[in-house]
Formats: C-alpha cells, structure tokens, sequence
C-alpha cells in the first residue's frame, strides 16, 4: 500500500543524501512532518507537532498552544469622515 492510502500520517522518514528526493517527499507526501535521515523519535517543543488524517487533529508546540488559547478579533478603523459631515 502507498503511504498517501494510509488511514494515517503522523511522519516519514526519508533516508537519502539527494535533497531533490527530500523535498519531493516533502511536497508529496500527507504526513504532519517529513524527517530527512531522522527517526521519527526527534522532536523539538517549539516544533509544531501532530499528524494528518487519523493521526490526531491539530497541533502541539508552543505556536500551536498560543494559538488555542486566542480569541482572533478584528477592528475596522476609517479615520477619515464621510465627506459633507
């Protein structure tokens, strides 16, 4: 079975010297990261960590973490009056 038919994608591993094949597993593949000559024990807290597809929903990390706890708000300013008032 392809990797990309896979119910999952949490990582890949590529193991190569050739960084043409890294960046085309990269773009290719549907995983939350793609590891380049790294077993995917490797992590980092301030990396932004999770899978796709049944592999979990959303991510961890400090990023992922200030993201959850935020409200998204937006202010509209036209400081400039209408014209005639």
């Amino acid at each position: 079975m392809a990797l990309n038919q896979s119910d999952y994608g949490l990582q890949a591993g590529v193991f190569t010297q050739d960084v043409n094949k890294i960046f085309h597993a990269f773009r290719h593949l549907e995983v939350g990261a793609v590891l380049a000559n790294e077993i995917p024990t490797f992590r980092a807290d301030h990396m932004p960590y999770g899978g796709v597809k049944d592999s979990g929903l959303g991510r961890e990390g400090v990023q992922a973490a200030i993201e959850d706890m935020t409200e998204p708000r937006m202010l509209v300013l036209n400081l400039k009056p209408p014209a005639g008032t």
